[in-house]
Parts: C-alpha cells; structure tokens; sequence
C-alpha cells in the first residue's frame, strides 16, 4: 500500500479536514490522529495509521 499525503486544513471539534495531495477534503476522527497536531501540519498515512511526515 503507498502512503498518502495530506496536509491539516481545519480542525473542527473531534474532527480535523484533510486536505490529499490530490485536493480531495477528507475528515477524520482526531482519536486516529496523532496527538499535538495543528492546522498546516503534513501527515502521512499508511496502512491505515496515521503519523507527522517527517
């Protein structure tokens, strides 16, 4: 499975707006985000588990 990039667009309660290398928007639940994250951060997201790109 390839990673896929996004970037952290909005944060919006238990819901933070992802943003795909691609442009689609994709919420997710911030229980499966990494904590400490901010709006503009990039994450990675592989096998179903999300991380801070380095």
């Amino acid at each position: 499975m390839e990673p896929i990039f996004y970037t952290v667009s909005k944060i919006d309660g238990d819901y933070a707006i992802l943003i795909s290398e691609t442009g689609e928007q994709n919420p997710v639940a911030m229980a499966l985000l990494p904590q400490g994250i901010q709006e503009g951060d990039r994450l990675v997201c592989e096998f179903f588990s999300y991380r801070i790109a380095e």
